[in-house]
């Protein structure tokens, strides 16, 4: 789940990914140095409402797996991931909101306490050569907020 509608709806991404040079836990997009990272990315599903800011549904396939590489590619496309604090999505992002989405913000905030990533399937080549594949639903924790979303009922 991202803040805001992504244009166009389908696209891929391509950067180099490094270490920030601010905080080493962090990991940022850069120009000149860093590994090659490829998401492929497609809106799933838009939540635009008067009550609140509007929130997409997005899916991404990776073709390179770097660490962070979908927080920090949303990022860099001013769509950063809801609630991920160390990515710009955070607890703070209410603040740029205007005072009528407050209360539907909070709301949406106290029904999640992780970023809003979720590894529907993941597949690769395990050490000893066998293909590894996972399949996992959505979470209910992820789904109340979607429902939330939805709706615009305040929990």
């Amino acid at each position: 789940l991202i803040w805001g509608k992504v244009r166009p709806s389908k696209g891929k991404i391509e950067t180099l990914i490094t270490r920030s040079s601010k905080n080493r836990q962090m990991m940022e997009v850069s120009r000149t140095k860093g590994k090659k990272a490829i998401t492929n990315y497609r809106t799933i599903e838009i939540f635009e409402n008067k009550h609140t800011p509007t929130l997409s549904l997005v899916e991404c396939k990776l073709e390179t797996g770097r660490t962070h590489q979908i927080r920090v590619h949303m990022k860099s496309i001013g769509h950063p991931i809801i609630f991920d604090d160390n990515y710009g999505g955070g607890i703070k992002m209410i603040k740029s909101f205007h005072v009528k989405y407050t209360k539907l913000l909070k709301s949406i905030f106290k029904s999640m306490d992780r970023v809003a990533l979720h590894a529907k399937s993941i597949k690769f080549l395990h050490p000893n050569k066998d293909v590894v594949e996972y399949d996992v639903p959505i979470p209910d924790d992820f789904k109340k907020v979607i429902n939330l979303a939805k709706s615009n009922e305040l929990l």
